[in-house]
C-alpha cells in the first residue's frame, strides 16, 4: 500500500508540473500585452485549435522582451513580432528601414541565421509607432507634423506634456531617437509614463496634451485624435507576422502553413477596425477575431 501511494504522488506531481507548463498542449500562443497583439495571437489560436492542433493561450504575455525571451526559451512557440522591432531591438542594427519588403528581408534572413527564428508572412498594415495630439487642439496650435511640434516646443518650454510608455521612453526607436532627430526635448518633468494602454484616454480626457501610440489603434478615430506626421521619417516600419522557432516547425510542419494565411489579409483599415471594436465598442478579442477569421474564409462558422 505505501508502494502504491508513492506511486499515486508521484504521477500527480508529474500531472501538477506537467499543467502548470502547458503541458499536452501541441502549440503555446503568446502576444504582447495591447490589444492589437493580443486579437493577432487569438487568431492564431483559433485557427490552430480549428486544425486539431491543441493550443496553450498565454496571449498577453506581457512587453516585447518577455515574449522574445519566452519564444527564445522554448515557454512559448509563436507570438507576431514587428519588422522594426526585431530590426533595431532584436538583431541591434542602429538605423531603421522605411521600405517594409526590405526590412522583413532583412529580419527574416539576420533572425533565422543568428537566432533560429523563423519569420512568416507579414501584415499589409504597417503598425508604426506615432505621436498623438488632441485634434482640435493640433489645429488650434497649427500643429500637422512632428517638425511643427519640436518648433512650438523649443519656443515654449515646459508647456506640452507627454504620455509615454516605458518602452517607448527608452528605446532608441522610441521618445529619445524622436527627439534626437527633431530636435527637442520635452523634460522629463513633463513626459508622464505609464501602461502604453492607458496613453490614448489620457489624451482623451487632457491628462496631456501629446501622447505616442500605433497609427492602427481604433482610439484614434473613436477618441478624435490626430497623428502628426512623422515628415522625417524617422520611425521604422512595423509590419507584423509570426515568428517561430525553426526547432519548432521542424516537429509541426504543417503549423507554418495554418498561420500563414492570416497576415497577409490585414491591412490597415482591417487592423484598426478590429482594435476599435475591442477598445471602443469593448467587445472580446477572442470574438472579434472569431467573426473576422470566419468573414475572410479563415474559419468555418
Amino acid at each position: 500500500m505505501r508502494k502504491i501511494g508513492l506511486l499515486m504522488l508521484a504521477f500527480m506531481l508529474v500531472a501538477m508540473f506537467m499543467v502548470s507548463c502547458g503541458g499536452g498542449a501541441d502549440v503555446t500562443v503568446g502576444s504582447k500585452e495591447f490589444t492589437e497583439q493580443i486579437i493577432l495571437g487569438k487568431m492564431m489560436k483559433l485557427v490552430l485549435e480549428d486544425n486539431g492542433l491543441t493550443v496553450d493561450d498565454k496571449t498577453g504575455l506581457g512587453g516585447t522582451m518577455i515574449c522574445r525571451e519566452a519564444l527564445l526559451s522554448g515557454d512559448i512557440d509563436v507570438y507576431m513580432e514587428y519588422t522594426g522591432t526585431a530590426l533595431l531591438v532584436h538583431l541591434g542594427h542602429e538605423d531603421p528601414i522605411t521600405d517594409s519588403q526590405l526590412c522583413y528581408e532583412t529580419v527574416r534572413a539576420e533572425d533565422l541565421s543568428e537566432n533560429g527564428i523563423v519569420w512568416l508572412q507579414p501584415s499589409l498594415f504597417d503598425n508604426t509607432y506615432t505621436l498623438m495630439m488632441r485634434e482640435a487642439e493640433a489645429e488650434s496650435l497649427g500643429l500637422d507634423s512632428i517638425s511643427d511640434l519640436a518648433a512650438y516646443i523649443n519656443a515654449n518650454p515646459g508647456e506640452l506634456t507627454f504620455a509615454s510608455g516605458a518602452e517607448f521612453q527608452e528605446r532608441p526607436d522610441g521618445l529619445p531617437g524622436v527627439e534626437a532627430t527633431y530636435g527637442f526635448e520635452f523634460g522629463g518633468a513633463n513626459v508622464v509614463q505609464m501602461d502604453v494602454g492607458l496613453t490614448y484616454s489620457a489624451l482623451y480626457e487632457g491628462e496631456v496634451d501629446v501622447a505616442m501610440g500605433f497609427a492602427t489603434d481604433g482610439r484614434i478615430a473613436g477618441f478624435d485624435l490626430v497623428n502628426l506626421q512623422d515628415d522625417l521619417q524617422f520611425f521604422p516600419v512595423y509590419n507584423v507576422a509570426p515568428t517561430l522557432p525553426q526547432s519548432f516547425l521542424d516537429e509541426y510542419p504543417d503549423v507554418e502553413d495554418i498561420l500563414d494565411g492570416i497576415a497577409p489579409l490585414l491591412d490597415s483599415v482591417t487592423m484598426q477596425g478590429l482594435n476599435y471594436e475591442v477598445d471602443i465598442e469593448h467587445r472580446d478579442a477572442d470574438d472579434v477575431a472569431r467573426e473576422w477569421l470566419v468573414s475572410a474564409g479563415l474559419l468555418e462558422e
